[in-house]
């Protein structure tokens, strides 16, 4: 015989492995610390300045 499921039960273990995963993405997405954003935010700062710095000006040919 067919093992009897209780088909609540199977859907909210379902949707809990749903929340699960979503959540596990999110923390590979937003999941950052502090210091490690302010280290990239400077990073892209000091690479526009040093870009910046060594744009020739069109106005001095």
């Amino acid at each position: 015989m067919a093992e009897i499921v209780n088909l609540r039960r199977v859907r909210k273990a379902k949707a809990r492995r749903d929340r699960e995963s979503e959540a596990d993405a999110n923390r590979r997405r937003f999941g950052r610390t502090k210091a490690e954003k302010t280290a990239d935010k400077d990073t892209k700062i000091r690479a526009r300045r040093s870009l910046d710095g060594k744009q020739l000006d069109p106005d001095k040919s």
